[in-house]
């Protein structure tokens, strides 16, 4: 039990680690990506006025039958969404949030399916 508590505690400190160097702005929003057990969500957010600019996740009526839990499949899936929604929104290039995750497995595969899909980071 308190390996998971610690597990998290030191994600959570990598993630305010990142987030003191990376900030979203109007013009290169901040691409931040989440994970859990169940699911993994994404959002486009603009810090500078705290919007969410644009968002995808499993959880998605589009995507939700053709996904199954957080795997690199889904990964995929869910980033050539949200670069589509993105690009459709007029933004190209973003500042990328690994969220204190390391950058393998899923969220590399992420990464690079969000740039095949148009978005520069």
């Amino acid at each position: 039990m308190a390996r998971m508590t610690n597990r998290a505690a030191e994600r959570e400190k990598r993630h305010r680690r990142i987030r003191r160097r990376i900030v979203g702005t109007a013009a290169r929003p901040r691409l931040c990506v989440t994970k859990t057990l169940s699911h993994l969500y994404a959002q486009v957010i603009d810090d500078s006025v705290g919007k969410t600019l644009v968002q995808a996740s499993t959880l998605d009526r589009e995507l939700r039958d053709s996904v199954s839990g957080p795997n690199r499949d889904a990964a995929v899936k869910i980033a050539a969404a949200l670069a589509a929604r993105a690009v459709q929104a007029g933004i190209k290039e973003v500042v990328f949030d690994r969220g204190g995750y390391p950058y393998h497995g899923v969220v590399s595969a992420f990464a690079e399916a969000c740039r095949k899909g148009g978005l520069e980071f």
